[in-house]
């Protein structure tokens, strides 16, 4: 059974039952099943494109419109409301889609019905009677091999491309994830994430679709609204990224009492700050849980649990999951030896949509160190290393490292230092051109406006904690760092040339 039929399924075994409760209203399972057909049915009535666009809110809608196209036999395109309109004007183009599920305060927020091409038309999920029974439709035969999704990810190396998961892609990872942190019915999700991202979209939309858990779902992240929907709906499960979790600690009301409901709090997206983990623990009594995943790899590959977990460390992979850590020839190192992290398993996406040279560069053939069978193996780009017991860390991104003097530097290390001193909210560091060392750090941070910010203080701190050579040589006030959707600090858009306090 797929995963689409084992999501309707709760519909028919626990109709009753609520699957979601969001800003604006809750749903059983009864009632999403119902919605989704009539949505299906709308779909059918709007486009003969396989390409269906979703523009929507983190919400119970979401998972209408995608369960709707999917009841349909479209493939859905979820859009990223956060991108400015020529991006999503190349996501519309390039998925060759001519119909967005959406609402209106949603068009609005782009810009107006006027950002997207004039051949598209935008189906209204707010004027659809979903309350009402459409003719019943046996659910669609589809593959596990057919497309469920293009995600369009954040571009972080020029424009966003799209990455095609399978109903297997998505179907594996979620039980893999499910089977791998022990999950059931009776655990409540806390839905913070955008579910146009992998992230949510997987973790957080349709993991708990497929068990029948619920999951409480707010359209933006406003801490104080958060904390108040911790202690109302009291989530046994939160996922989001470290900066969400460094944004609740300005809740200066929030106390340990509020989160012993929580058994997973799961941080991906990027690495966690020291110090944000720690205050979590010594104020809240809470450990925050790091897990890793690409879009690429539908997308968790990796997740610390309670009862496995290290300091640092992003966790165990899930079944069916393999890492591997390779140097520059593509030859296995050994343990607790940096190198790039590869990945296989059945999570891994079918390529990018219509983009054959960028897919075949990123796969390569090896041999599983375990099974000895030649195994496609999907090249993360990101540095790390993995320990004797197959714990893997996070250590860098290849395109990032700095080659100062001859020594290979990753930005976090030095990141992780900057951000441990009480003046600094959080920081960035680039590598800056030089002639005689080859590349120089460049520190770009945000500073905590309750703090006096002295930089001379903040190289006597760096003095103190890292190697003479990578001390950043220029340090750069910002208001905010540039940041993806999901809060990913991006990188690409600092540059020696932008301009900051101390420029």
């Amino acid at each position: 059974m797929n995963l689409l039929w084992k999501i309707l399924a709760n519909g028919v075994r626990h109709p009753r039952r609520v699957a979601m409760h969001d800003d604006h209203s809750s749903m059983t399972y009864g009632r999403l099943a119902g919605a989704s057909l009539v949505v299906a049915e709308a779909i059918d009535g709007a486009t003969c494109a396989n390409h269906v666009g979703i523009l929507l809110p983190t919400s119970g809608a979401f998972p209408v419109a995608l369960l709707g196209a999917w009841m349909s036999r479209r493939v859905a395109v979820p859009i990223n409301y956060l991108l400015n309109p020529e991006e999503i004007q190349h996501i519309v183009r390039d998925s060759g889609i001519d119909l967005i599920i959406t609402v209106p305060a949603m068009l609005e927020h782009i810009g107006g019905r006027e950002v997207l091409p004039n051949h598209v038309r935008c189906l209204d999920l707010s004027t659809i009677d979903r309350t009402g029974m459409p003719p019943l439709r046996w659910p669609p035969f589809v593959t596990g091999h057919d497309l469920a999704v293009i995600l369009y990810t954040s571009g972080t190396s020029g424009r966003p491309k799209g990455v095609m998961l399978s109903h297997d892609n998505l179907a594996s990872n979620v039980e893999a994830a499910i089977q791998h942190a022990r999950i059931t019915a009776t655990d409540t999700f806390l839905g913070v994430l955008p579910q146009f991202h992998s992230f949510g979209l997987t973790d957080l939309t349709l993991l708990p679709l497929r068990i029948g858990a619920t999951t409480i779902y707010s359209a933006r992240f406003v801490p104080r609204k958060v904390l108040g929907l911790i202690r109302r709906y009291r989530p046994g499960i939160v996922m989001a990224v470290p900066s969400m979790y460094g944004a609740l600690l300005s809740v200066r009301e929030a106390v340990a009492d509020d989160f012993t409901s929580i058994r997973f709090a799961i941080s991906g997206g990027e690495p966690l700050p020291d110090t944000t983990a720690k205050i979590y623990l010594s104020r809240f009594g809470l450990s925050l849980l790091e897990g890793y995943g690409l879009t690429e790899t539908s997308p968790t590959t990796n997740w610390s649990t309670p009862q496995h977990h290290r300091h640092h460390s992003v966790g165990l992979p899930l079944p069916g999951v393999s890492n591997r850590v390779v140097d520059k020839e593509d030859h296995p190192v050994p343990p607790n030896v940096e190198g790039e992290i590869l990945i296989a398993g059945p999570n891994l996406m079918h390529g990018y949509y219509r983009q054959p040279k960028q897919t075949s560069a990123v796969f390569v053939n090896m041999t599983d160190p375990v099974t000895g069978q030649r195994r496609r193996y999907f090249r993360t780009g990101d540095i790390g290393k993995i320990d004797e017991d197959g714990y893997l860390y996070i250590t860098g991104r290849k395109k990032e490292m700095m080659i100062i003097g001859g020594e290979n530097v990753f930005p976090r290390e030095i990141e992780e230092v900057l951000n441990r001193h009480a003046s600094v909210h959080d920081s960035a560091v680039i590598g800056k051109a030089d002639g005689i060392r080859g590349e120089l750090p460049l520190a770009f941070v945000e500073v905590d406006n309750e703090q006096p910010f002295d930089e001379t203080a903040l190289r006597s701190w760096c003095r103190d904690h890292l190697a003479a050579y990578k001390i950043p040589r220029e340090i750069r006030v910002l208001e905010t760092l540039p940041r993806s959707p999901t809060g990913k600090i991006l990188r690409r858009m600092l540059s020696a040339s932008t301009p900051g306090i101390f420029a």
